[in-house]
């Protein structure tokens, strides 16, 4: 079942993932049971109520913010973002649980050098129908629960063959724009914005914009990640590696004016942004065409703690062509190939083997960083290439008998 990192997967996995972690970077939630979610298999609730807080004090803030770094890089635009409020996971077909605590014991996080945060409402709710329903307060609380073993929360039910019973998740979206994020999350005052939330609305993330990102891990046919290398001009992580990424636009949903009532209306082409989105990125910055590339498969959401938490969906996509035609396209140029400087190939088991000692995880920029942890974690392909490796198995003479 998707994770609220409660999910019963034992504690060797629990352990590597914890030496793994970073401070830059921690995962709020992944779906490893599942090896990953298709888009079916997610929905959107969205509401003002999940759009951020604020005041006249912190309006004026933002605009100063916004002012003086248009003034520097004129080329700035500020688009409409979703912005990730909490989440949701229900599994049907499932008797009730039986109740929780709503404040299970704190679990311990990797040392992240912030203050240290408690989940406050993390439990399973059964209602008539017999849906089993596990909220997850405000982000960062969800997070703090990195670290925990089954017993110390919820135990996850376990997956099952049966489509129909799949759990779903759903993401409660709220509206939030490129301008609010420089001057809350990326503004020199985000610790003073977190403390401010905590002590006004119970939620150290209220006054940040917090709008949610994308990542694709695209795997080529020959096995090999893509990786590129963002240019300087790029307003974050300058000459570092990532992966393809950007944001799903709420635009692209409503051409018309935005608004959550506009978008409540159209939920279903939310999630469909969600997902097309991360290979319009592809498209755009590698300069792959999207019919050489497969189905996204959501292997969950990661945090970015160099912008005080922003979270970032990151996916599986395979692509059905090789390394060398993928570099070949990319050096073509793209929509977007002003954002990189190189392109860069690891293979999977290379992928798989990084943590913090790699001498490559420091070129990683925080989003790459969440996208490998989560790789690593849910392993979306092995189901896939245990098949390859058995057809193949099945399909090879027996050298013996020539």
């Amino acid at each position: 079942m998707v994770s609220l990192w409660c999910e019963e997967m034992g504690e060797e996995a629990n352990g590597n993932l914890q030496c793994e972690m970073d401070p830059e970077v921690s995962v709020l939630l992944h779906c490893a049971a599942w090896r990953g979610l298709l888009q079916s298999r997610v929905q959107v609730e969205l509401s003002e109520r999940f759009d951020r807080q604020t005041d006249a004090a912190l309006e004026r803030h933002i605009d100063e913010v916004w002012t003086e770094r248009v003034s520097r890089e004129p080329w700035l635009f500020n688009g409409a973002k979703f912005r990730l409020h909490s989440f949701s996971l229900a599994s049907s077909k499932c008797p009730p649980s039986p109740a929780v605590s709503p404040r299970p014991p704190p679990c311990t996080l990797s040392p992240r050098g912030e203050e240290d945060l408690r989940d406050t409402d993390n439990c399973h709710r059964g209602n008539g129908d017999g849906v089993i329903q596990q909220t997850a307060s405000p982000l960062v609380q969800a997070a703090s629960t990195s670290g925990c073993s089954a017993s110390d929360g919820v135990t996850a039910n376990p997956p099952t063959d049966d489509p129909e019973s799949s759990p779903l998740l759903s993401l409660r979206l709220g509206l939030t724009c490129y301008k609010d994020f420089l001057g809350t999350n990326w503004s020199c005052r985000a610790a003073e914005l977190r403390r401010r939330g905590e002590a006004e609305f119970g939620d150290p993330l209220a006054l940040l914009a917090q709008p949610l990102g994308v990542g694709g891990v695209l795997c080529t046919r020959d096995g090999q990640v893509v990786l590129i290398r963002r240019s300087q001009r790029v307003a974050e992580a300058g000459g570092l590696l990532d992966i393809p990424g950007g944001h799903p636009e709420p635009q692209a949903v409503c051409e018309e004016q935005i608004s959550v009532a506009m978008l409540q209306q159209r939920q279903e082409a939310v999630v469909s942004e969600l997902f097309s989105s991360v290979c319009a990125e592809i498209r755009d910055e590698v300069n792959v065409p999207l019919s050489f590339l497969g189905e996204p498969v959501l292997m969950g959401v990661a945090l970015n703690h160099t912008s005080a938490g922003r979270p970032s969906a990151e996916f599986y996509i395979s692509c059905s062509l090789t390394s060398d035609e993928v570099r070949e396209l990319y050096w073509r140029g793209g929509a977007e190939a002003h954002e990189s400087t190189d392109i860069v190939f690891l293979s999977r088991t290379d992928v798989l083997r990084l943590d913090r000692s790699s001498p490559l995880w420091s070129e990683l920029c925080p989003s790459a960083k969440g996208a490998v942890l989560l790789y690593q974690l849910v392993m979306p392909d092995r189901q896939q290439d245990s098949s390859k490796r058995s057809d193949t198995q099945d399909n090879t003479p027996d050298r013996g008998s020539r």
